[in-house]
């Protein structure tokens, strides 16, 4: 007799991941902003559920370093390949669109550019720098890819003058290899550490519905509390095209609160957790953590 392989069942998405379509006059501000300086945002290379909240608030993430990642993180919409030569331009570029929005508070990210001897130092420096200096009375959060142990990289990519410094650690150590391929637990954790003792202001995210198991997630806390995090935020993971992973399983919004009561427990300073949460979601709320 043959054994038939038990097929699992695609569960269905709950109506409180529901978001409404991008819509409004300052949406619509955002929009010509982005293209008219020809910038990326990970608002819409990560296909994020919050853009029409955030843009219609006005507010962006801007993505530097091109829009081609270097890694292949199995759970990330942005495109993996060669990325082309970067633009020396674009922190001058940013920094001119950042002020002409007017926004009080700016997060900036980029790709993986692993390819680049510095992991493209520079360019954050310079897009920070310019930033602040065209716009003195801004605030500023950078979500920095992991630098893979180049910590003199590193230095150069927080000591411009933002405030807030992100490296997510994204999913639970037993799910890595699957998560993502080309990082390392214990490395990102070191980099938060190296983060917080410079003196910065530390943050990282986590997405949940991959499989994790809710003690996984506390561990993970704990090692983040140890390594020096001050903010956290905690996201429902959603699929975005059939070649990524799949959905395990949507975590309710009970959960959700639960994981928040939990992290301010094991130390942390702030948590921002819910199923639509993502790591720049209302990140103007993070400058002003105590730390």
């Amino acid at each position: 007799m043959i054994k038939k392989e038990t097929l699992k069942t695609k569960i269905s998405k709950p109506n409180w991941l529901r978001v409404k379509l991008p819509v409004g006059s300052e949406y619509r501000k955002v929009r010509k902003t982005v293209d008219k300086y020809k910038l990326h945002t990970i608002c819409e290379s990560g296909n994020c559920p919050n853009m029409g909240e955030c843009w219609g608030a006005g507010t962006a993430t801007f993505m530097i370093l091109g829009n081609v990642c270097t890694r292949s993180c199995t759970f990330c919409a942005v495109a993996t390949g060669r990325p082309p030569e970067y633009d020396k331009m674009e922190p001058l570029r940013v920094a001119k669109a950042i002020k002409k929005m007017g926004v009080k508070h700016a997060v900036i990210t980029s790709v993986n550019r692993d390819e680049l001897k510095d992991r493209g130092a520079e360019i954050w420096y310079q897009t920070v720098h310019l930033t602040k200096k065209l716009s003195p009375q801004i605030t500023i959060e950078t979500l920095i890819p992991d630098v893979k142990a180049n910590w003199e990289a590193l230095y150069k990519m927080i000591e411009a003058g933002q405030e807030v410094v992100s490296h997510n650690i994204e999913t639970v150590e037993r799910l890595y290899r699957k998560v993502r391929p080309q990082a390392n637990y214990e490395r990102s954790l070191e980099q938060i550490k190296i983060t917080k003792d410079f003196g910065k202001r530390t943050k990282s995210g986590i997405m949940v519905g991959l499989g994790e198991k809710k003690e996984e997630v506390f561990k993970t806390m704990d090692d983040m509390v140890e390594s020096g995090l001050h903010i956290l935020t905690i996201g429902q993971y959603l699929q975005p095209t059939k070649m990524h992973l799949e959905v395990d399983d949507f975590i309710s919004p009970e959960v959700f609160e639960m994981y928040k009561e939990e992290g301010l427990k094991r130390g942390l300073k702030y948590v921002e957790s819910g199923p639509l949460v993502r790591s720049s979601y209302h990140a103007e709320r993070h400058v002003n953590v105590p730390i």
